[in-house]
């Protein structure tokens, strides 16, 4: 037989009774099988890179370390080195606190009212419940979902401002002589809320057009300006007012708004001073009172400073001419002693002069 026949190929095995054979491989497959060969030879590759590092080492008892050795790019876990990560499986990392203690309220003392009374105000405490509590008007009902509340809340409003829904309607048939309209340009849109608690028929473009009339006043300013008081601003059928929550704190009492030419109609009239230059003649007498006043109030004190420098004169005198010596505090029985104020330079000679700030003694002092 000739050496250079052709070999024939292996034969197949024999499939294997009820199993079906093989089908090629797909192209996935062998891209898959290419990818973790290349992964097994890098894991081969850094083992025996591993094992050709010679060995470290050991750490000689009472040897210094080298600065290399203590900076190196894996220090030792026993070393302490702020600009390594902290390991993550720290004791202290688990521990939770109680809890009671998850919560706690922060209060600046600095900006807390010192009440001297040992509790604190309802400005300071915020997070008191006690200090807090609702009358329970504005909470939301148990069997009521929070659309059902908003909605409830928005028809309050609406109902409160006389908008939407409950503004009155206006019709053609209604009688032109009961229609209510603005007093300026008879527009039929006024404000209503207006209309029930101030008893005026006014638009908003005209409250807006003329302000020296539709102008809202606060109570102060109606009595400093007008000189009105307090039963007078209190009685809604002398003067309508409008209430609405105190904007400075909303503990303290309602504003009461008033309209300023409802104001001067009665302020102006012969009820109250009759005309604007009554009012002014009023202003300033009562000014010149107070100035008056203030005078005769000056005016008592210094009297009153005069007969006591006058007893303190006589009683010096008294003391004088029984014998005191000099030095001798006048007011007891005790030596004086002198407190002496700064040094003042005296203009005419330069020489700096003390004076006692109890009896007025007057030492000259000079300087080295």
């Amino acid at each position: 037989m000739s050496a250079n026949r052709p070999s024939t190929p292996p034969r197949l095995n024999a499939p294997v009774p009820g199993q079906l054979p093989r089908g090629p491989l797909t192209p996935e497959q062998k891209r898959q099988i290419e990818v973790n060969r290349i992964k097994a030879k890098a894991l081969r590759e850094q083992r025996d890179a591993e094992r050709a590092q010679p060995p470290a080492a050991a750490q000689t008892q009472g040897v210094k370390r080298s600065y290399n050795a203590m900076t190196a790019a894996n220090p030792p876990a026993t070393m302490r080195d702020a600009r390594s990560n902290t390991s993550s499986d720290r004791p202290l990392d688990t521990i939770k606190p109680a809890r009671n203690f998850t919560r706690y309220v922060d209060y600046d003392f600095s900006k807390m009212t010192d009440t001297k009374g040992g509790f604190l105000t309802q400005e300071d405490d915020p997070f008191n419940k006690q200090l807090h509590v609702s009358d329970g008007k504005d909470d939301k009902p148990a069997n009521m979902t929070q659309k059902e509340w908003e909605r409830h809340q928005l028809l309050r409003s609406l109902r409160q401002n006389r908008e939407g829904p409950f503004e009155p309607g206006l019709s053609v048939l209604d009688d032109k002589s009961q229609q209510k309209t603005c007093r300026e340009c008879g527009s039929l849109e006024i404000d209503w809320k207006w209309e029930e608690m101030l008893h005026c028929c006014i638009c908003n473009s005209c409250k807006e057009k003329f302000p020296e009339k539709y102008s809202l006043l606060t109570k102060t300013e109606a009595k400093e300006d007008y000189l009105l008081t307090d039963p007078e601003l209190r009685d809604e059928e002398l003067l309508p007012r409008l209430e609405k929550p105190n904007p400075h704190k909303s503990t303290w009492n309602n504003m009461m708004l008033y309209l300023r030419y409802q104001v001067e109609e009665y302020a102006f009239s012969a009820k109250k001073w009759g005309s604007a230059e009554a009012l002014d003649a009023e202003f300033e007498r009562r000014e010149d009172d107070k100035k008056k006043r203030r005078e005769a109030k000056f005016k008592s004190k210094l009297n009153d400073l005069k007969k006591r420098t006058r007893v303190e004169a006589y009683r010096r005198n008294r003391k004088g001419a029984a014998g005191g010596e000099f030095g001798d505090d006048l007011a007891s029985n005790r030596r004086h002693v002198h407190q002496w104020g700064r040094s003042v330079e005296n203009p005419e000679t330069g020489i700096g002069v003390k004076t006692c700030v109890d009896c007025g003694m007057e030492v000259e002092e000079l300087e080295f």
